[in-house]
């Protein structure tokens, strides 16, 4: 009889102790459950100010890769294919979001797109034409969202895929390559930037197509103002480059008020990336910086476009301290300046980003708006 009682009482306990354990991973599976249906996405869609390395894996010439020293050199102490000396934009953007760094589509692999995926290309253009055959321009960027879009649905579902693409941010900033490249003799100003703006505009429908609501737009910096440009003009900007870039600024807001009306939900943040640049130009100690000039480079500004010495030219000169300028090389900004830009897009006031900052789309829930 003993026996038989401590028989009952172990398998009784073992049973208590089944009992708990089976529990205890049904509340982490639903917590797990309950995080993925709050979990917020960050896709990235634009050029080289965006671009973490998909041009690593394209056919390409070395104007538009960074794969090479000394890219990279500061923060992962090793070319990644980002152009700066460091992070860009949507790193800190995924950072503040609490995300992992969101790794560039065409990476080989077995990627893993619940947080996301970055399209981006140096050198891509909202334009076909733009650079064609040596980026991956807007258009195609979102045929690989598509995809993207296709895999989440076999790996999650419909529900839970159409869930995850309503909640996460679509950031998109590209066309600055389209008007640094602009035939001065093919049309006017005014019929270009709204070709431009056209193909922005359609990109954000296919995208809304697929269950994207809440998107983060980039303005165009002083494009006049680069050091390449500047080199070429005795160190003074192009006023007509710029004036390009203002002509967009102008008009792309117009364009996001007419698809806010047509797109039921549709909620974006624009960045105004001009006059972030600008101020940083014009008064450069005012942000941290000993100058406005590139870093990494050679001639006047380090203007010219040979950081690395691979593109060309072999002659560069690199700083010692890259915080201490606004822009790394002849075309590309500082860890440091990209730091600062994404503060101002996560948690800025009304007068640099509008109508929500970054931190309000990543956030709010739809009763919140």
């Amino acid at each position: 009889m003993m026996a038989k009682s401590i028989s009952c009482q172990c398998i009784c306990f073992f049973l208590s102790v089944v009992f708990i354990f089976v529990n205890l991973i049904s509340c982490h599976n639903n917590k797990i459950e309950l995080r993925h249906e709050n979990h917020v996405a960050l896709f990235i869609f634009g050029d080289s100010l965006l671009d973490n390395g998909n041009n690593n894996y394209i056919s390409t010439i070395l104007d538009f890769r960074a794969n090479f020293w000394p890219y990279g050199e500061t923060f992962f102490n090793y070319p990644t294919g980002r152009f700066s000396d460091g992070r860009l934009i949507p790193d800190f953007i995924a950072q503040f979001a609490g995300l992992p760094l969101i790794p560039p589509y065409l990476k080989p692999g077995n990627p893993e797109f619940r947080n996301g995926v970055n399209f981006a290309s140096a050198g891509a253009g909202a334009l076909l034409e733009t650079h064609q055959g040596l980026v991956v321009d807007l258009g195609t960027q979102i045929k690989y969202f598509k995809k993207v879009e296709t895999s989440l649905r076999q790996e999650l579902g419909v529900a839970k895929a159409k869930n995850l693409l309503s909640k996460a941010v679509y950031l998109i900033g590209i066309g600055g390559n389209d008007y640094l490249t602009k035939n001065s003799t093919m049309v006017s100003n005014e019929e270009f930037v709204s070709m431009v703006i056209g193909n922005l505009t359609l990109a954000v429908k296919e995208i809304y197509k697929k269950g994207g609501r809440k998107f983060g737009f980039m303005e165009m910096m002083p494009l006049g103002c680069l050091p390449y440009i500047k080199a070429q003009n005795g160190g003074c900007c192009i006023n007509g480059i710029t004036q390009l870039a203002e002509l967009h600024n102008s008009g792309f807001p117009k364009a996001l008020n007419e698809l806010k009306e047509k797109l039921n939900g549709l909620k974006y943040a624009h960045y105004n990336f001009f006059e972030s640049v600008s101020e940083r130009l014009n008064n450069p100690s005012k942000y941290g910086f000993k100058d406005a000039t590139a870093c990494c480079g050679y001639g006047e500004g380090r203007g010219v476009y040979s950081c690395g010495g691979k593109r060309g030219i072999t002659e560069f000169i690199l700083c010692e301290n890259p915080d201490d300028y606004l822009f790394f090389d002849a075309y590309h900004f500082s860890e440091k300046a990209y730091q600062q830009f994404a503060k101002l897009m996560w948690s800025g006031t009304i007068d640099i980003v509008w109508p929500y900052n970054f931190k309000t789309l990543f956030q709010a829930n739809d009763q919140m708006f």
